[in-house]
Formats: structure tokens, C-alpha cells, sequence
């Protein structure tokens, strides 16, 4: 195994930079998401780690060892395609020995680590069938048998579990969890799912326009987003815009957002506050709010009913909050009603320009 560094790396194609000085680490046996909307550069990223590309400048490293211009067969790389790029005329068994009899091993030795490596994806059964022969699911733990037989140092997954059914994707997700920690193998996955970055990733970086905007544990980008941008691309976030002071930011109106974490800078600046919609709490406006807390008044909209889940959306002076509630026993409320909506200042994160 071996962690990854990558160092003011940039990548044009012409007059279209898709990387623009990205800096990241990827630690020995993590796991870690590239977030981010297409063309925000993930895929190049990853593509240069693998080495199906080179960068126009900068430094890739792993395990220590200057990569850049090593060719991808001599960088000990287990790569994962979104289409699988799956043998069909070859058995299960065949697929997943293919990189191992291109490297020249002995016919024992490929069928003991075939053996090992369909067992760890809980395949043994499986080994004489042809790809399609199996389910979606079934493909996927293929492709990535054949990815990890090798014993790489990295494995690269481009949008791993994209072509699978949502059903299928949370319980693949699960397992895919399950065989990195086993393995203990070096990962990064490119991926545009919000919720599997969150649920699968030790540390997520969030691209925009070939940059790294944030980086860090899941629960730091999401609690704590530095900029619009994070806010809004992982998960869903309300922005109110107003202008700083010492315990929040005061908005045009006059209403003043507090936040635990107020910003640093001078009072006055243009700033913005994020709330996530299922921080926020919804009443009737005669209800009692307990003191202490941010407070906002509305009329709800539309009412959005998934289940287990509702979303209000609340017009506040032409502007529009979200807000996500458990359906519980209890009232229920109406398009058209008066609300109050309110919340922690825990739960507010200012942001400024």
C-alpha cells in the first residue's frame, strides 16, 4: 500500500486548463472521494494518478516515488472503469486473472490469487459464468476482483457504482466499504453522488473548475462548508446574504442571523450565512420558539412528501428556504400557512467573500 501526494499540478488541453495548481494528499489505506460536477476536473485528476495522462506541470508521487512520467504499467495502479470494460467472451475467472497472466505469472500462482480474490468479493461460486451471465451487481464485484488481484499500491474507481440501481448502489457501497478495510488498499474514487461520497469517503475533496475548493473529513465539509459553492454542491444549504457584525451577519431587513462561529473579519464585510435544511426547526406562527435561537418568518409555499420525509419550502420577502421534517404523528402543516422557522446558531455557518 501507499499514500498518494499530489503537488501544484495543472493540466491544459489547449486553452482550457481542466486542473489548475491542485495540491492533495491521499493517506496510506484511505479512502477518498473526488467530488464534484462534470468538468470539474475529478476524472483528469484521477487519470493522471493512474497515468493515462500526464500533467503540464507539478508533481505526483506514491509511495514516496515520482510517478508523473511513469508509464501506467510500471505504477503498480488497480483501476476500476464506470463501465466495468469486462471480457465477455472470457469466464469470470479469466477476466480477473487477465492482469496477472499479462504480467507473466505462473498458472498455480494466478489460480490461487483468482481464488482469493473472487472469495473476497464472494464470487467462489461464480468463476465459469460469463459476464452476461450475472446481474449488475455481480459485473461490478467482477471488475473489481480483476482491479485488486494484482495487489496494486492504489486503486483508482472511476463513478464505480453509477450504472447500478439505487438499491443495489447502498448495498454495494456498503460491500465496497467492507473490501477496501479488508485490504487495506490505498483508494480514491471519482464520483458526483453527494451521498455516496459521504457515506464511503474517509476524506472528500470537493473540485470546482479544476480547483480544489475543501478538503477534509465528510463531516467537516458538510458541518462547516468555506465556501458558497461547497455549501450548496454537498448537500442542500439556505443562503441568507447580509453583512457581518460581531455575532453573525445582519440582513438587508434588518434581522439579525447568529452564528457560534462568527466570522473573524470586520464587522460590515458582505457576507453569507448557510443553514442545512434539516437543521431547521418549522411551526405554526403562534407557536412558542425557545429563546436563544435564530428566528424567521414565512409562508410555506409547496410541500414536498417523499415518504418518511417532507420538504417545506418557505417564501421569506420573495426568497425561498427549505426546510426537511420527519413525518411524525402529530400536526401537519399547510401550503399557505403563516410559519416561523427556526434554529440553532450552531447550526449557522458564515461565510464571507
Amino acid at each position: 500500500m501507499a499514500d498518494v501526494q499530489v503537488r501544484n499540478v495543472s493540466r491544459s488541453f489547449g486553452s482550457h486548463k481542466a486542473l489548475d495548481d491542485v495540491s492533495i494528499d491521499f493517506p496510506d489505506g484511505g479512502f477518498y472521494a473526488l467530488l464534484g460536477p462534470s468538468g470539474s476536473g475529478k476524472t483528469t485528476l484521477l487519470r493522471l494518478i493512474a497515468g493515462f495522462d500526464f500533467p503540464s506541470c507539478g508533481g505526483i508521487s506514491i509511495g514516496g516515488e515520482s510517478v508523473e512520467r511513469v508509464p501506467v504499467e510500471k505504477r503498480r495502479i488497480g483501476m476500476m472503469f464506470q463501465n466495468y470494460a469486462l471480457f465477455p467472451n472470457m469466464s469470470v475467472a479469466d477476466n480477473v486473472a487477465f492482469g496477472l497472466s499479462v504480467r507473466g505469472d505462473t498458472r498455480s500462482s494466478i489460480e490461487t490469487e483468482v481464488r482469493r480474490a473472487l472469495d473476497l468479493v464472494q464470487l467462489d461460486k461464480l468463476g465459469e459464468r460469463r459476464p452476461h451471465q450475472l446481474s449488475g451487481g455481480q459485473r461490478q464485484r467482477v471488475a473489481l476482483a480483476r482491479a485488486i488481484v494484482t495487489k496494486p499500491r492504489v486503486l483508482l474507481l472511476d463513478e464505480p457504482l453509477s450504472a447500478l440501481d439505487k438499491a443495489l448502489r447502498v448495498d454495494m457501497q456498503i460491500e465496497l466499504k467492507r473490501i477496501q478495510r479488508e485490504i487495506g488498499i490505498t483508494t480514491i474514487f471519482v464520483t458526483h453522488d453527494q451521498e455516496e461520497a459521504l457515506t464511503m469517503a474517509d476524506r472528500i475533496g470537493i473540485l470546482c473548475d479544476g480547483r480544489v475548493v475543501q478538503e477534509g473529513p465528510p463531516e467537516d465539509v458538510y458541518d462547516r462548508p468555506r465556501s458558497e459553492f461547497a455549501a450548496s454542491f454537498l448537500g442542500d444549504a439556505n443562503i441568507l446574504r447580509g453583512k457581518t457584525f460581531d455575532n453573525g451577519i445582519r440582513l438587508s431587513d434588518g434581522m439579525q442571523i447568529l452564528a457560534k462561529e462568527a466570522s473573524s473579519g470586520s464587522a460590515g464585510v458582505e457576507a453569507i450565512c448557510a443553514v442545512r435544511p434539516e437543521r431547521i426547526t418549522i411551526a405554526a406562527s403562534a407557536s412558542a420558539t425557545p429563546p436563544g435561537r435564530n428566528t424567521l418568518n414565512g409562508r410555506i409555499m409547496k410541500r414536498i412528501f417523499a415518504g418518511n420525509s417532507s420538504t417545506y419550502f418557505v417564501d421569506r420577502n420573495g426568497e425561498t428556504l427549505k426546510v426537511l421534517v420527519q413525518n411524525q404523528d402529530g400536526e401537519r402543516l399547510s401550503e399557505g400557512q403563516d410559519v416561523t422557522l427556526s434554529w440553532s446558531p450552531e447550526s449557522t455557518v458564515v461565510i464571507t467573500a
